[in-house]
């Protein structure tokens, strides 16, 4: 599938895998969250693949993308100083928007999971959206209008993308 427009949220079990550095990438996909543990190879696929996500950024034409990023995806146990200076890194892109959603802000709508909406170039939209046991991709428009308007309403309680850019480089001097 060939976006055009991307926006994706997390919530606090990790940064997406299209904004997260090589090292964080292995962490988590090795962290033994899951039952049973994943063998090295499927840990090895699952990074190949969130690095395959960043292509994105950077492909031609280039896509829109903004993320916002719930503050706990970014304090949780496997986020360290180089996956935040990864972060910082790509706010810099001209086509990538990253907000952060901090605890204080935080609403009932944006703690129901990670989703992703996305267009494609023949101006199909598309949203998926993750559960713990169950994820979903639909380009059902009744689905698709109530996720565009759940991400809606986080966007406009979120930090704008300099003062989350603040937000997290305060967090990589606490370090």
């Amino acid at each position: 599938m060939h976006a055009c427009h991307a926006e994706l949220v997390a919530d606090g079990r990790d940064p997406v895998g299209a904004v997260n550095c090589v090292r964080h990438g292995h962490t988590v996909a090795s962290a033994g969250l899951q039952i049973p543990p994943l063998d090295e190879e499927t840990v090895t696929e699952r990074v190949g693949a969130r690095l395959e996500r960043q292509q994105i950024h950077s492909r031609k034409p280039l896509v829109g993308c903004s993320y916002v990023l719930y503050e706990a995806a970014l304090r949780g146990p496997y986020v360290g100083r180089e996956q935040l200076l990864h972060l910082l890194d790509v706010t810099k892109l001209r086509n990538v928007s990253i907000q952060v959603l901090p605890y204080e802000r935080a609403m009932t709508a944006a703690l129901h999971g990670p989703m992703v909406l996305l267009e494609t170039r023949d101006h199909e939209r598309l949203a998926y959206t993750e559960a713990p046991s169950a994820s979903q991709l639909t380009g059902d428009p009744e689905v698709v209008s109530a996720q565009t308007e759940r991400l809606s309403m986080i966007r406009t309680v979120a930090l704008d993308p300099e003062e989350s850019a603040q937000f997290i480089e305060r967090m990589v001097v606490a370090l």
